[in-house]
């Protein structure tokens, strides 16, 4: 969710810029099917709205394909400027979930600092919740997991990566700049 203020933000950046929305389409990023390949692998193990998980085997393994897929259309763009930035985001996050055994670790006092207490309660009792696991001294490169956070009195509040920070700052670039772009 935190990729929608991202969004919100270039898009902003974008306007008061001067630029259009109809410009983006001239950025001509290629195979850009895959993003929805990606992410529909993520909603089909990690459902957004509900409890329900559609594909209930292999979470890691297809975990590590959606980041995969992602990091192949990333390349095939890398021309783009603002997709370097994108790319570096997503190996941070990749790296971490990797290590990790296709789960992103995370922190529990952020979890709880967020307002997500129950999330971080049931990671105590040694479950996984959605994508991520409890941070530990044995989980690895904890540095690049979920440890930052909005507190709870911020909307969409929730706890974040560096990853997640450069990739937001990667998305909000690319829709600034692609609403500015002459073609």
């Amino acid at each position: 969710m935190l990729y929608i203020i991202a969004i919100v933000l270039g898009l902003a950046i974008g306007r008061l810029r001067e630029g259009r929305l109809i410009n983006l389409t001239r950025l001509r990023l290629k195979w850009l099917w895959l993003i929805p390949v990606a992410l529909g692998i993520q909603l089909l193990i990690f459902p957004l709205f509900s409890g329900v998980v559609l594909v209930p085997y292999a979470t890691a393994p297809l975990h590590l394909l959606s980041y995969a897929i992602l990091v192949v259309w990333l390349v095939a763009n890398v021309r783009v400027r603002p997709v370097g930035v994108l790319l570096l985001g997503s190996a941070c996050n990749f790296a971490a979930i990797a290590a990790n055994g296709g789960y992103m670790p995370v922190s529990l006092p952020a979890l709880r600092q967020a307002g997500l207490g129950a999330a971080a309660d049931r990671l105590l009792d040694g479950d996984t919740v959605a994508n991520v696991i409890r941070m530990t001294e044995a989980t690895r490169l904890n540095v690049l997991g979920d440890w930052l956070y909005l507190p709870a009195a911020v909307p969409l509040s929730t706890a974040f990566s560096i990853g997640d920070v450069v990739l937001m700052i990667g998305i909000a670039w690319l829709a600034a700049e692609g609403m500015t772009a002459d073609g």
